[in-house]
């Protein structure tokens, strides 16, 4: 049987399966764990932990690396007026073990200190994982503060924090004694490794042998761009030359982009859907020198979101028994809404959430922007109707906290409308265990995957969404899910978007509506085919397995 890449202690708990023999690292900057392990922000950290859960699932030679942030992402609460409120505390983990391990890694010439902590793989079902600290005591005060927040809003900080994952996620493999086959960046905030690489063996062939890339977003925000000046005194690069840099990533230019980059330094690249992947491929089809790019879409660990409950009724068929357990889901659910807002949701209700990162492309307050149109959803008493929004802004976006304190603002005189704080994994359980609808409408084309309406289908939530990410290739219209006709991309954003609004109502009142009180055991029906739709092929089962197919082989 073939063994674990990893010396002891830190081995695999398990034997490796020899469809998965080849060794890997997966460098990515926030994992979706668990709960009490607050190191994550959204989908991305959502889509690396069910990666990780279902690596170890399918007992792969695959280990994580990510960082221990201090203060994590930030904790989401409501101040006086019940307006959202940012606070950052310190978070600790006693399931941590220190390794032992400590090294200097250069920034901006100043070597810092880094300790590596492990979780072992048992302790939530993992493969073996490795978290980064700079907050010790052998370094500085501006040292320490590296590893204290999640995509800090200090753009120098941040770099620094790059630095730490690639670079340092690399020392430590160097410090284990290790050099895996397959080096995977989701996404390119650990891209230094690749200059690490390019130290050691002064080839672009051994790089692009190891690195491979994901790329999960076409938005400007998530691609991001340095001065080429700044990286350099930073020692982004390491010890390589700014020539060097230049001639392996071909990037000519003052400002350093790192997707193009990691595209040019990779040896394959894929996108998180069908979709993504042919949006990627347009995106970069002008910039020579960059790696072929495919796709692995995205997907949910099945065994870690779905209720046993809900589950035990698929497969039995059972209308009626899928029907009470969703109720139950609705009563536990609806107990945190009035705990949190002091409003009494009925379980009998149809209940529309709307759950996920507060952004301006994915639109969260489209469905109130007529208003007249909403109070006539919302005041509809032969069709009763609820609505819940949850997600976290960028802690320092603006827009899109103003956005999250106006629909706080508009619901508070609805009983039957309503914001929740706090969306970390436990209330997204909740919420998509306790829907009946899960709402998801972004600009077309813009969102790359969107993976939360995979986990909602699972515990019998039916998805209504506009067509794009993983809904291209997963909707029936009106037999698992409900599609917002796509508009004329040549319209303007304004007329976009009311049309995607006018879709919405229109399917509400035309489709969801009737069936949902009309004709339940229909429902039960479209429910059913939804969950087993979802299923083996958004379960991260089935892409843990593809990467290897399709990307690390």
């Amino acid at each position: 049987m073939p063994k674990s890449f990893l010396p002891a202690p830190f081995s695999h708990n398990y034997e490796i399966n020899p469809e998965f023999a080849k060794s890997a690292v997966y460098f990515s900057s926030e994992f979706a764990i668990d709960q009490i392990f607050k190191i994550y922000s959204g989908g991305l950290g959502f889509l690396a932990g069910s990666h990780m859960r279902s690596a170890a699932d399918l007992r792969q030679n695959l280990c994580g690396i990510g960082i221990l942030w201090t203060y994590g992402y930030y904790n989401q609460a409501r101040g006086e007026d019940r307006e959202l409120a940012i606070q950052f505390r310190k978070k600790e983990y006693a399931f941590l073990e220190d390794t032992g391990i400590r090294f200097t890694v250069p920034v901006h010439g100043h070597p810092v200190w880094v300790k590596a902590m492990f979780l072992p793989g048992d302790v939530f079902g993992t493969v073996p994982m490795f978290f980064l600290t700079t907050d010790i005591e052998e370094n500085d005060t501006l040292s320490r503060a590296i590893t204290h927040r999640l995509y800090d809003q200090d753009h120098l900080r941040r770099i620094a924090q790059y630095i730490i994952l690639g670079a340092g996620g690399a020392r430590l493999l160097d410090e284990l004694g290790v050099d895996p086959d397959v080096w995977h960046l989701n996404e390119a905030h650990g891209l230094s490794a690749a200059f690490h690489i390019y130290e050691k063996h002064h080839s672009l062939d051994e790089v692009k042998k190891r690195l491979v890339f994901t790329t999960h977003t076409p938005e400007e925000a998530g691609n991001e761009r340095h001065d080429f000046g700044i990286l350099r005194d930073f020692t982004f690069f390491g010890s390589v030359g700014e020539d060097e840099v230049r001639q392996i990533t071909g990037i000519d230019g003052p400002e350093f982009n790192h997707t193009l980059a990691a595209l040019r330094l990779a040896r394959i690249a894929n996108g998180v859907s069908k979709l993504h992947g042919e949006v990627a491929r347009g995106m970069w089809r002008d910039h020579p020198g960059v790696c072929r790019i495919t796709h692995v879409t995205n997907a949910q660990n099945k065994k870690y979101w779905a209720d046993h409950g809900l589950e035990h009724a698929r497969k039995n068929g059972d209308i009626e028994e899928l029907s009470n357990r969703k109720r139950e889901l609705k009563e536990r659910l609806f107990r945190v809404v009035a705990d949190q807002t002091g409003k009494l949701f009925d379980p009998g209700a149809l209940t529309i959430v709307w759950a996920r990162r507060f952004a301006g492309y994915k639109r969260p307050d489209l469905i109130t922007r007529d208003i007249r149109l909403f109070r006539e959803l919302i005041n509809n008493n032969e069709h009763p109707v609820q609505v819940i929004w949850a997600g976290k802004p960028f802690p320092f976006d603006y827009e899109a906290i103003d956005t999250f304190n106006h629909l706080i603002s508009l619901t508070r005189d609805f009983p039957n409308a309503t914001v929740l704080i706090d969306y970390e994994l436990e209330l997204s359980r909740f919420l998509k265990n306790g829907s009946d609808i899960w709402l998801n409408n972004p600009v077309v084309t813009r969102e790359a995957s969107g993976t939360s309406g995979m986990t909602a289908a699972m515990n019998a939530s039916v998805n209504l969404s506009t067509f794009d990410g993983w809904i291209c290739e997963f909707a029936r219209d009106g037999e698992n899910a409900f599609i917002i006709p796509e508009a004329d991309r040549s319209l303007s954003p304004e007329d976009r978007d009311r049309h995607d609004m006018l879709g919405f109502y229109q399917v509400m009142r035309e489709k969801v509506l009737p069936l949902y009180y009309g004709n339940p055991e229909d429902w039960g029906k479209l429910v059913l085919q939804s969950m087993n739709d979802v299923a083996p092929f958004f379960d991260a089962d089935r892409m843990a397995a593809e990467y290897y197919d399709k990307i690390y082989s």
